[in-house]
């Protein structure tokens, strides 16, 4: 078994993934190869809320988790699907938050932005996921699962 932070091969046609640091500056740097895998693969009009979303993801994972994380993205028939793994097994927790707090909104802005979004145990730990559906057109991908 891989672990999270070992690299993958290149980015096939239609799934791209990559591990990221515990470190401040990966939601930046998830939010761009975000934004260029998109663009890559024609489908930019998903880019500003895959982008916000996968910042929450990533933010999230820094703040309540320790080890690896790993970003992977996959576009298969009019759907892309982003997520976010870490090493640890407990789901995200749903909190209260207080109408003056300046964060904790994050899986309010998922529930408002994603057409649909979970998480699921895996060998390593969890990967948290939202799923965007185009509004364009997207490139014919073949349904692979």
């Amino acid at each position: 078994m891989r672990p999270l932070d070992a690299p993958r091969g290149r980015p096939t046609a239609w799934d791209a993934s990559w591990p990221l640091r515990r470190e401040p500056i990966s939601a930046g740097r998830a939010r761009r190869l975000v934004t260029e895998q998109l663009t890559d693969w024609a489908v930019g009009d998903l880019a500003d809320t895959a982008e916000l979303l996968v910042s929450e993801l990533v933010t999230n994972a820094l703040r309540h988790t320790r080890g690896p994380l790993r970003l992977n993205l996959q576009l298969r028939q009019g759907r892309l699907l982003c997520e976010v793994e870490d090493t640890e097994s407990t789901g995200p927790v749903r909190g209260a938050v207080d109408p003056d707090a300046e964060g904790g909104r994050g899986t309010e802005l998922i529930d408002l932005l994603a057409d649909a979004w979970g998480s699921r145990r895996t060998a390593t730990g969890k990967s948290v996921w939202f799923e965007l559906r185009s509004g364009g057109r997207f490139p014919d991908v073949p349904e692979t699962r």
